[in-house]
C-alpha cells in the first residue's frame, strides 16, 4: 500500500463516492426482457456467418458483413455473387431478421411505457450525486416551512437533500428547485441510505404530524448508533404545543421549534426593540451580513481548557468578541469577564467575522498554546 493510499485511507478520503444503494439489482431486473432478443441477434448473425462461409465460400469477413446487411435489411445487396441456395438462404435470414427487429421494438416500447427503468436510472444518477455531499442537511417532508428552508439554505450554500414519500416529489423539486431529492417515507431505513446520512451534518424532520417526527428522530437516532458514529446528528424538528416539544427533545432533538410560539416571540422582540431586531437582521441573517455569531465547542484536546478567558488573548489575536459562555451543565454566563475559567466541554458565543471566527476555531483547537500569543 503506497503513502498516498494510506494517507486517503487516514483521512477517510476517496477518489468517488458511492451510494449506500445504488439500485443496480433494479436496474438489472428492468433490462432482463432486453436478454432474450440479444441473444436471438448474435445468434442470427452467427448462423448467417457460417451460411455464406458454407454455402458460398465467403471469407469471415465477407460473411459477417454480408450476415449484418442482410439481417438488417439495410439493402446493400451482394458484396460477391451468391448461388440459388444462398439466395433461398439469405431470404431466410431476412424474414428472421424482421421478426427478431419487430419483437425486440415491441419489448423495447412495452419496458419504456412502463416508466420503470427511465425513473431507476434518473434515481440511480440523483443518488450518486447525493453521495458527493460532505456536511449536507437531510430535510423530512415537504411542506411550505421545507420551501422557505429551501431558499435560505441555497443562498446560504447549503447543501440539503428532501425527502418525501410523495409520488409527485420530481415535480415539486423542479419547481422549488430543489438540487436533491429522495421518494421514499423519511423514516424508513432506505430513505436514510439513500440521502446518505452517514456523511451528513444534521437532520430536519418537518412533518406537520407529530408521530411522524417522533419516529423520524427514534430512526435517525437508531441508525446513528448502528454506524458507529463519533459526532452525533444535529437534528431540528418542529412542535405545536408545548408537550410535544418536551416528548421530541427526550427522544434526541437537540432543538425544537414551534412556529407559534417563534413567531409570538418575534413580534414582542420587534415591538418592545424594533431598532435593535432591524439592527439585529441587517447585521446577522443577511446572506452578505459583514458580522456573524457562532457557538464554538472547547475539544477535549484544547489548550485552552483550565486556563481564563483572558489567557486566550482571542481578542487580539483573531479580533473576535466573547458575549457568552455556557459550561458542561449548560449554565450560560453573559458578557463573561477575563477571569472566567473555561472548563472541559464548554462553549464560547463569539461575534465576529467569517474569517476570524474560522482563526478563532483554528486556535481554539489546537493542542499547544500558539505562537501567536508571543506576538501580542
Amino acid at each position: 500500500m503506497s503513502l498516498t493510499t494510506k494517507l486517503k485511507k487516514i483521512l477517510n478520503w476517496s477518489t468517488r463516492s458511492t451510494p449506500h444503494i445504488d439500485l443496480n439489482t433494479e436496474l438489472y431486473q428492468q433490462l432482463k426482457p432486453f436478454r432474450l432478443p440479444l441473444i436471438l441477434v448474435v445468434f442470427m448473425i452467427m448462423i448467417g456467418t457460417l451460411g455464406y462461409v458454407i454455402i458460398d465460400g465467403f471469407t469471415l469477413l465477407d460473411a459477417v458483413y454480408q450476415a449484418g446487411i442482410t439481417f438488417t435489411t439495410v439493402g446493400f445487396g451482394e458484396i460477391s455473387p451468391i448461388s440459388p441456395a444462398g439466395r433461398i438462404f439469405t431470404i431466410t435470414l431476412i424474414i428472421l431478421g424482421f421478426g427478431v427487429f419487430s419483437m425486440s421494438i415491441g419489448i423495447l416500447v412495452e419496458v419504456l411505457n412502463k416508466g420503470q427503468l427511465v425513473n431507476i436510472i434518473k434515481e440511480r444518477q440523483m443518488l450518486y450525486k447525493i453521495a458527493r455531499l460532505k456536511n449536507h442537511f437531510v430535510i423530512c417532508h415537504h411542506n411550505e416551512i421545507t420551501i422557505e428552508l429551501s431558499k435560505q439554505f441555497r443562498e446560504n450554500h447549503i447543501p440539503f437533500v428532501v425527502i418525501d414519500p410523495r409520488e409527485d416529489i420530481a415535480k415539486i423539486a423542479l419547481q422549488y428547485k430543489y438540487p436533491y431529492f429522495i421518494q421514499e417515507d423519511p423514516h424508513t431505513e432506505v430513505a436514510l441510505q439513500k440521502s446518505f446520512l452517514s456523511s451528513a451534518k444534521g437532520l430536519i424532520t418537518l412533518s406537520e404530524n407529530t408521530a411522524d417526527n417522533i419516529a423520524q428522530i427514534a430512526s435517525t437516532r437508531l441508525y446513528e448508533k448502528e454506524i458507529g458514529l463519533k459526532r452525533p446528528y444535529y437534528i431540528i424538528t418542529s412542535a405545536t404545543s408545548d408537550n410535544d416539544m418536551v416528548k421530541l427533545k427526550k427522544l434526541g432533538a437537540d432543538r425544537v421549534i414551534s412556529a407559534i410560539k417563534l413567531m409570538a416571540e418575534r413580534l414582542r422582540a420587534m415591538s418592545l426593540r424594533p431598532d435593535m431586531v432591524n439592527m439585529l437582521e441587517s447585521l446577522l441573517y443577511r446572506k452578505d451580513a459583514p458580522i456573524d455569531m457562532e457557538e464554538i465547542r472547547i475539544p477535549d484536546h484544547s489548550w485552552m481548557r483550565f486556563k481564563k478567558l483572558k489567557e486566550a488573548r482571542l481578542r487580539d489575536i483573531t479580533n473576535v468578541s466573547i458575549v457568552g459562555i455556557k459550561d458542561s451543565n449548560d449554565i450560560f454566563i453573559p458578557m463573561p469577564k477575563g477571569d472566567v475559567l473555561v472548563g472541559t466541554g464548554s462553549k464560547l458565543l463569539v461575534i465576529g467575522t467569517a474569517e476570524s471566527i474560522r482563526a478563532t476555531k483554528r486556535i481554539i483547537r489546537k493542542k499547544q498554546k500558539p505562537e501567536e500569543l508571543r506576538y501580542v
